[in-house]
């Protein structure tokens, strides 16, 4: 009788035991998903001297009070040979940065949806040549806004546009549309003053409300004509959301997120995870958006929080040629197509800062032209974008490339921005 007494004990401890090392190699798995293998610097090319100029510039900003943290990765090869947080995640509750702390991205949301939108062209579910009041009936019928001059008096003038929006001119941004900011004409003073024009966005406004009211406002350009930074990657996400019939939420979470490992991105924070996110020095920034609540609206041109770890993955795909450990998201041809500059000599470029000298625009991303001309070091070839919040990131396919910074700065990005180029491409030895 002992002996069964025993033997059944032993075999629940058996059970116990193998349930430990199952929930043990899931939490591993799980861990190793959302912090990437670190290589030794030296495999990938990496001086591991001028690695340490990264640190010592990065810890200079923080002890200056210029910023209260980051998060900075550096890979080549597909393999990550640099990533560290520096600083305070949240300088009032004193919670230290971690490589997995949650940034608001702002505008590096514009990339992820046009790969989006692009999955869908390749589906046949869009055609980049069709017109946006196909999906969208409100754009059929649009009007620009262009200053004349009466008398040496500035007058604004309504007149019809000559030719329809089309799904190419959104991702390239020569639709037209804008933010109301970048420069001063009457058509951004229109927005502006308008409730698009509000910080943040009213809180029951929906996707259909945004695209609705957006259309009541005439545009800044004829469409195709000019670059002009604005809404139309919030737009886009809006033809997403009716050409794949889902929410862009879920259209994103299904097609790219789950697939890429990007478990902490997202249009909002879940409460389980509020102790992981950025903020900034609330006296010396601007406000950002909350993210502690889901939207009514996703705002497929600013609207995600993500992380390093997550934005990586996203950015390996890229370099991949669209593949991320075997699964395609975009044809090579389409990467390439993307990464391109769409904008030929015809088209007029924005006085804004961005895309900046020596960069074209593809299809969500800066695309740099020349290996001269612009001020920053880099590769003609090379895409990046950034957010308003203090994130950035580029991709240099000639050299394999990514590096990523986050931060959540708005006063100091441009600064951060600058140094990042200078800082990588200088420890770079093989």
């Amino acid at each position: 009788m002992l002996n069964i007494h025993k033997k059944i004990k032993m075999f629940f401890i058996k059970i116990l035991f193998i349930n430990f090392l199952i929930y043990f190699y899931i939490i591993l798995a799980k861990a190793n998903e959302v912090s990437p293998t670190i290589v030794n610097p030296k495999e990938i090319g990496l001086s591991l001297e001028k690695l340490k100029n990264i640190d010592r510039k990065f810890n200079e900003l923080i002890e200056n009070n210029e910023i209260p943290g980051a998060v900075v990765a550096i890979s080549r090869y597909g393999k990550v040979g640099y990533l560290k947080a520096f600083g305070m995640q949240d300088p009032v509750k004193k919670i230290e940065m971690s490589i997995d702390s949650i940034f608001r991205i702002y505008s590096m949301t514009k990339p992820i949806v046009s790969v989006g939108a692009m999955m869908l062209n390749e589906n046949g579910k869009i055609y980049l040549d069709e017109t946006l009041d196909k999906y969208i009936p409100e754009f059929s019928d649009m009007y620009v806004s262009k200053e004349i001059f009466e008398s040496n008096i500035s007058k604004e003038s309504i007149i019809k546009a000559n030719k329809k929006i089309k799904l190419h001119d959104l991702l390239r941004h020569t639709s037209g549309f804008t933010y109301g900011r970048f420069g001063d004409s009457y058509a951004k003073r229109r927005l502006r003053d308008s409730v698009l024009g509000k910080r943040p966005l009213p809180a029951n406004m929906t996707s259909n409300d945004f695209v609705i009211e957006l259309s009541k406002y005439p545009l800044a350009d004829y469409p195709g004509e000019s670059w002009e930074y604005g809404r139309s990657t919030d737009v886009l996400g809006r033809v997403i959301e009716i050409a794949s019939n889902k929410s862009l939420e879920s259209f994103l979470d299904e097609n790219i997120f789950s697939l890429l490992n990007m478990r902490d991105t997202g249009f909002y924070v879940e409460r389980k995870n509020w102790n992981r996110i950025a903020e900034p020095f609330k006296d010396k920034e601007p406000s950002l958006i909350n993210i502690t609540k889901r939207p009514l609206f996703f705002k497929g041109g600013h609207g995600l929080v993500s992380t390093v770890p997550d934005y990586i993955n996203f950015c390996h795909m890229m370099l991949n040629k669209g593949k991320f450990k075997g699964n395609q998201f975009l044809s090579k041809k389409t990467v390439e197509y993307m990464t391109t500059n769409h904008l030929h000599n015809n088209i007029k470029r924005s006085t804004s800062r961005i895309p900046g000298d020596g960069y074209g625009f593809g299809l969500g991303f800066a695309v740099r032209e020349n290996d001269g001309v612009s001020v920053w070091p880099g590769t003609k070839g090379d895409y990046y974008w950034l957010g308003y919040g203090g994130t950035y990131f580029w991709i240099d396919p000639i050299e394999e490339l990514v590096a990523i910074s986050m931060t959540q700065s708005v006063t100091k990005r441009d600064k951060i921005n600058r140094l990042m180029r200078s800082l990588v491409y200088q420890a770079i030895n093989e």
